[in-house]
This record gives structure tokens, C-alpha cells and sequence, in this order.
């Protein structure tokens, strides 16, 4: 589901903090003490072991590629990859860092952040942070706060994924609209879709799967002003007005024959590129979808249905483990690979994810380069990112039990949102009786 150089002003004593925090964190022993000031490492020879989930599409042969560019101009630091799937990664680190054999450096999603943090997985990385020069301005809006748990950084920004409408122009075209004409609002959304469906076309077929029916209710609920939970993520809100009215505005899609009902899991992106459908709110990762080469299509920010734009996001992040016995030097040399990827980070965006630091998307040469990916880049300016709590994701899956339910017409959105939010409040009182806070 995922940076060319900034000149930073550094504070004076910056490095020396990086090195009596790592040293409080670990318990470990690194011989000559090293130092990180500004993405440098001094210290003595390394070898640190990355995590990561990257094992599909693209990934698998740039990280090998970065990493040996990195190695050869590394040479007291040697980056081992470790790929592992995702699910693996979940079920695999937090036990190898409790045994102090869990990777040096790893890259979590967002909404996993909180979760390691609160269970003592990871080192408070607000002094690397510092000496690297990073702060807010580097990053799309809050997605450096995304990595803050209780107060204390935990993680720096890696990448963004925001979901955008892709756009079938063929099918357009055969049903009488300008193909170039892309809907906005939802006044010219209908009027499309009702062109659409008046040529036989169901317009937006509307799944209750994570990918992307969670995705796009999440985005409508904070179009129509809403949130998913209060802000110290202690009740649910989803099931609030503007919930209502963002479920509704999807099981109505079904109702009013916009869309087939039971839309299997990517049966919408499926239809989208077999010419069947015009609309598909899908993420940017399908910019890299092979099988787009034979269709005339598009990519839009998606339609502001409610009172205001906002769209879903997801993001990954470096994280640092705090591995019993970690040896503070590994950690400040990790800090050297985390600020060199970033700032490498450009053709990243070839697997079909968003370099998160601001100075490598802002480069002229990566839409030179990515033409497609210009549509996700503006969204940024008011995507909004996973949330942040420890155990979050419990609560998450009953978002898309709402959403399923109602768009198979096995609940009213009310009552489908109603009784997953009374589902969530007792996962969120489970999670705080876990993990605190």
C-alpha cells in the first residue's frame, strides 16, 4: 500500500542530543560512539537490517537499487533489505524486537504507528528528527504529526496514497459526453452519471470492500464536515450526520441504478478498464495498473460531493525499532539511510506511490517523468491520513462492515452505521484497557 537534498539550518547540539536519547533508548553497547548531524554519520562500521513489505510490482527492484547506490556511497554503513510481506511483518517484528532481533530500520503504515509505540516497540525519534532537520514544511500537511503518539515522534514520512477518480474516456465518448469534460462537484457528477445511465451505462460501480468502498466513504464523511472518531479517538463518530449522508450518497448510487448491487472486491476497476462503467474513485497505486495501456483514460481529483474537498489517504513511514540490546550507533546510521532514501526518493513514485517529502514532488522532472500523477499531487493540499491510535485497526474494520451492509441493502446507512459505531466504542475501550492512555 507505497527526496532530493533540503538545505536545513541545524541547531547547534542537535547530533549530541541524537546520541544521549539512543543512548537512553537502547541498552545496548556500540563501541565508538557515533554521531548524525544533518543526515552524516560518523561512527564506527555498520551493518543495519531494513524491514519492509515491499515484495510486489516495482518495489522489489528499485529498494535492491537504492540500497546499492547507497551502500557504494556509504562506506562505514552497510543496508541489508530484509522484504517481508506486510501481514508477515505484522505478525513477525514486534516479537523479534522483544528478542532483540528485529531490524534496525522498517518502514509501518500510518494507522500501525501508535500501535508499536504504545507496546515499547519503537525508539522516540524526536531528537533524529531534529538533527536530520526535518519539520513540518517538509511533508504534506500533518503527515509529520501522523508519526506522533502521547506527545513523542515516533516515525518520519516515507509515502502518500490518495485516491483520485479514474476516468474510462472511451465510455464517455460512446455515451454522448465530452470525453474531456470532468466532473467536480456533485451537481456535474449526476448530470454524468444520468447521461450515462440514460445510454445504459451504470456510471460508478460502488463496492463494500476496503478497496476502495471503505476509502471513499472515509473521503465523503470529511467532505460532508464529518469525522470517523472524536479527537482523543475515544468514541466513534462516524455514524454522525455527515456519515449518514456520505453512506447514503453510496447505497443510493446502487438504489438509483448508478450501480450494479454486489460489486465483487475490484469488479469497479475491472469494469472500468473492460469499457463498462465511466467512474472508478481508486487510488493512485492503479497509475501503474499494466492493464490501462489499452484504455483511453484519465485520472481527476475526486468529485467534492459534500460542502468541502477532502479525500482518504494512506502513508508509510521509517520507524525505528527499539530492539532489546540495540546498538545506538545502528539507530544513528539508520538515520543516515532514512534521510538519504527521502532525498532519493523521486523515481519511487514508479510504484505507484507519492515520495512524501515535499521538495522531491515539487521537482519539475517527476511529472516530466510521471505525467499521470499531477491529479494526485494537487490533492494533497487536503487529503487526510490514517488515524492515529494504538489498535486502531480493529475499530477501522467495522467502518467497512457499515459500509458493506449498506450497500448490499442489508441495512439502512443509519442503522448499518449505527451499530458499527456501538461495535467500535467497545474495540476503542478494549484498546485503551490494552494499551493505555
Amino acid at each position: 500500500m507505497r527526496r532530493i537534498s533540503i538545505r536545513r539550518g541545524l541547531l547547534a547540539g542537535a547530533a549530541l542530543g541524537v546520541g544521549i536519547l539512543l543512548a537512553a533508548c537502547s541498552g545496548g553497547t556500540g563501541g565508538n560512539a557515533g554521531t548524525v548531524s544533518g543526515g552524516k554519520y560518523t561512527g564506527p562500521a555498520v551493518t543495519i537490517s531494513f524491514w519492509n513489505g515491499w515484495t510486489g510490482g516495482a518495489a522489489p527492484v528499485l529498494v535492491p537499487k537504492l540500497i546499492a547506490q547507497f551502500n557504494k556511497e556509504h562506506k562505514n554503513i552497510v543496508v541489508k533489505d530484509v522484504p517481508i510481506e506486510w501481514g508477515n511483518i505484522a505478525a513477525k517484528m514486534p516479537l523479534a524486537i522483544k528478542a532483540g532481533k528485529g531490524p534496525d530500520v522498517a518502514v509501518l503504515h500510518g494507522d500501525d504507528i501508535a500501535t508499536y509505540a504504545a507496546q515499547g516497540l519503537l525508539l522516540k525519534s524526536d531528537a533524529i528528527v531534529k538533527s536530520l532537520g526535518y519539520a513540518d514544511a517538509d511533508f504534506p500537511t500533518g503527515l509529520l504529526k501522523a508519526g506522533n503518539y502521547q506527545g513523542s515522534q515516533y516515525a518520519i514520512p516515507w509515502s502518500v496514497t490518495p485516491l483520485g477518480l479514474y476516468i474510462n474516456k472511451d465510455v464517455l465518448k460512446k455515451a454522448g459526453l465530452d470525453e474531456n469534460a470532468v466532473p467536480t462537484d456533485q451537481a456535474s457528477y449526476v448530470k454524468a452519471l444520468d447521461a450515462l445511465k440514460a445510454k445504459g451505462v451504470q456510471g460508478e460501480w460502488v463496492d463494500g470492500f476496503v478497496f476502495t468502498g471503505t476509502f471513499e466513504f472515509e473521503s465523503l464523511v470529511w467532505q460532508f464536515g464529518g469525522q470517523l472518531y472524536n479527537s482523543d479517538v475515544s468514541k466513534a463518530t462516524f455514524n454522525s450526520d455527515a456519515g449518514v449522508k456520505a453512506l447514503t450518497w453510496m447505497s443510493d448510487l446502487v438504489k438509483k441504478g448508478y450501480s450494479p448491487a454486489k460489486v465483487a472486491q475490484d469488479g469497479n476497476i475491472n469494469a472500468l478498464i473492460g469499457g463498462k462503467t465511466a467512474f472508478n474513485w481508486n487510488g493512485v497505486w492503479q497509475t501503474t495498473n499494466d492493464a490501462f495501456s489499452k484504455v483511453s483514460w484519465t485520472a481527476a481529483p475526486v468529485p467534492q460531493i459534500g460542502t468541502q474537498k477532502a479525500v482518504w489517504s494512506s502513508s508509510t513511514h521509517w520507524v525505528f525499532p527499539a530492539n532489546k540490546g540495540q546498538d545506538p550507533n545502528k539507530t544513528k546510521a539508520s538515520a543516515t539511510f532514512v534521510q538519504w532514501m527521502n532525498d532519493h526518493s523521486l523515481d519511487w513514485a514508479s510504484t505507484g506511490e507519492l515520495p512524501a517529502q515535499n521538495s522531491v514532488r515539487n521537482d519539475a522532472s517527476l511529472l516530466t517523468k510521471y505525467p499521470n500523477l499531477k491529479t494526485f499531487l494537487g490533492e494533497l493540499d487536503y487529503a487526510h491520513y490514517e488515524t492515529v491510535s494504538p489498535g486502531i485497526a480493529n475499530a477501522n474494520a467495522t467502518i467497512t462492515t457499515a459500509v458493506n451492509e449498506a450497500v448490499l441493502g442489508k441495512k439502512s446507512p443509519k442503522q448499518a452505521l449505527d451499530d458499527a459505531v456501538a461495535q467500535a466504542n467497545q474495540l476503542l475501550d478494549q484498546n485503551k484497557a490494552q494499551y493505555g492512555g
